[in-house]
C-alpha cells in the first residue's frame, strides 16, 4: 500500500498539475487585480465623479465579452489542438495584456486590452482542469483539481498585496511578468494521453460547441452544469460587490470597503476550494460534497442577513465564510469536465466556468430591478432563494462522476 500511496503523492503534485495551478494563480491575480485598481487607474487617465463607475462598467462588461468569446475559443480549440496548447496560449495572451495595460494612455486602449485579456483569462482554468482530470487517475483526480483551484484563488491575495504595495501600471506589469516566466515550464509539460489517443482518427468529431445544442439530454448535462455554479456568482456580483451598501442597511457599526470585504471572500475561498476537493474525495461523491456546500451557502446567506448592527470585523468574517461555502468552485469545474467525452470535455469544462461567471449579468439585472419595489434586502433574498433553488434542481438532474471512467468519445452527428 505504501508504494501506491507515493505514486498518488508524486502524481498530484506533478508537473502538468502544478503549472495548471501557478497559470490559474496568474489567472486569478490578473482577473481581480482589475478590479482593485480600477479607481486609481481611471483617475489618472483624467476620470473623476460619475464617469468613474460608468466606465468602470464599461471596462468590466469589456471584459467580460472577452471571456465569454474565449471560453468557445479556447474549449473548441482545447478539443482540437490539444489542452496544454490552449493552456500556455492563454497564458501568453493574457500575460501580454497585462504588460500592454501598463502602457494604457486612453479609455479606448484600456478597453480594447480588457477585451483582450478576458479572451485570454477565460482558457487557462478550464483547459488546466481537462488537462489534470485526464492525467491523474479517477481515485485521485479530485486532489489534483483541488490543488489547481486552492492555489489558483490564492493569487486575488497576492494581487491585493502587490496594488496595495506599487502604482497600478507597476502591478499589471508585474502581472505580465509572472505569467512569461510560467510559459518556460511548457518545454517539459507533457500532453494529455486520452486527447493525445484521438491522434488523426477522422471519424471522431471534435470540439463541436453546436452539438451541445442539438441534443437534448446533451444540453440538459451542459445546461445543470452551469446552473449548479450560480449560487457562486450570487454571491459575489451582489453580496459582495455590493457590500458597502448591504452595510448600511444592516447598520453595521463602521465603514465597510468592498475591497476588504472582496480579499475575505477570496480568503475564504482558498480554504474552501480545499476543503471541498477532500470532501469529495473522503464521501467519494462529487454531488455530495457539492450539496454540502451549498447548504453552506444558504446558511451564510442567512447569517448576511441577520447580522444587523455587528461590527466591520464581524462582516469581514461573513463574507469570509461565504467565500469558504463557495469554495465549491474546484469540484464544480471538474464535475463538467467528467460529465462529457474526450471529443467534447475541453469545450464544456472551458465554457461552463465563463458562462457562470456571465450569469452575474441577469443576477444582478434582477437584483436592481428588484430594487425598486421590494427594497434592498428583500431583492437580494429574493433572487438568492432563486438562485439557490435552481442549482438544487440541476444538481438532482447530474450524474454522479467520482468514479467514472473519462476515456471515451462522445457521439454525435
Amino acid at each position: 500500500m505504501q508504494p501506491q500511496s507515493k505514486t498518488s503523492l508524486g502524481q498530484i503534485f506533478s508537473l502538468p498539475v502544478i503549472v495548471a495551478a501557478l497559470g490559474y494563480f496568474v489567472d486569478i491575480y490578473d482577473l481581480v487585480l482589475f478590479s482593485i485598481v480600477r479607481v486609481p487607474s481611471l483617475k489618472t487617465l483624467g476620470f473623476s465623479g460619475q464617469s468613474l463607475i460608468d466606465n468602470g462598467v464599461f471596462l468590466l462588461n469589456m471584459q467580460m465579452a472577452g471571456m465569454l468569446v474565449g471560453g468557445i475559443l479556447w474549449g473548441v480549440l482545447g478539443d482540437r489542438r490539444g489542452r496544454l496548447t490552449i493552456m500556455f496560449a492563454s497564458i501568453f495572451i493574457y500575460s501580454l495584456a497585462n504588460l500592454a495595460n501598463a502602457f494604457a494612455t486612453s479609455l479606448p486602449a484600456y478597453a480594447t486590452l480588457r477585451f483582450i485579456a478576458g479572451i485570454g483569462l477565460a482558457g487557462e482554468l478550464g483547459a488546466g482542469i481537462t488537462l489534470v482530470s485526464e492525467i491523474l487517475h479517477k481515485n485521485i483526480r479530485g486532489y489534483g483539481t483541488m490543488l489547481v483551484a486552492s492555489v489558483g484563488v490564492s493569487g486575488a491575495i497576492l494581487a491585493n498585496l502587490v496594488a496595495s504595495a506599487f502604482d497600478w501600471r507597476t502591478a499589471f506589469v508585474i502581472g505580465g511578468v509572472l505569467g512569461l516566466l510560467l510559459l518556460i515550464t511548457r518545454i517539459r509539460v507533457a500532453e494529455s494521453g486520452m486527447f493525445r489517443a484521438m491522434g488523426d482518427r477522422a471519424e471522431i468529431r471534435r470540439g463541436n460547441f453546436l452539438a451541445l445544442f442539438t441534443d437534448w439530454q446533451r444540453f440538459r448535462r451542459y445546461a445543470n452544469s452551469i446552473m449548479i455554479g450560480i449560487p457562486i456568482w450570487f454571491v459575489v456580483g451582489v453580496l459582495i460587490t455590493f457590500s458597502p451598501e448591504f452595510a448600511i442597511s444592516l447598520r453595521i457599526t463602521g465603514p465597510v470597503s468592498a475591497g476588504n470585504a472582496v480579499m475575505f471572500c477570496y480568503l475564504g475561498l482558498i480554504f474552501g476550494d480545499f476543503s471541498s476537493g477532500f470532501s469529495s474525495q473522503l464521501l467519494q461523491s462529487r454531488k455530495k460534497a457539492i450539496a454540502i456546500f451549498m447548504l453552506l451557502t444558504m446558511a451564510g446567506i442567512g447569517l448576511y442577513f441577520l447580522q444587523s448592527g455587528q461590527s466591520p470585523a464581524f462582516f469581514y468574517g461573513v463574507c469570509a465564510f461565504l467565500g469558504f461555502a463557495g469554495g465549491y468552485w474546484a469540484i464544480f469545474v471538474t464535475v463538467a469536465a467528467e460529465q462529457f467525452g474526450t471529443n467534447l470535455r475541453a469545450t464544456v469544462a472551458t465554457t461552463v466556468p465563463n458562462f457562470a461567471r456571465g450569469m452575474v449579468v441577469p443576477i444582478t439585472t434582477a437584483f436592481q430591478l428588484g430594487r425598486n419595489s421590494l427594497g434592498l434586502e428583500s431583492s437580494a433574498l429574493a433572487v438568492g432563494a432563486i438562485c439557490l433553488a435552481v442549482a438544487f434542481f440541476a444538481l438532482a438532474g447530474l450524474e454522479e462522476t467520482f468514479n467514472k471512467d473519462l476515456d471515451y468519445f462522445e457521439e454525435f452527428l
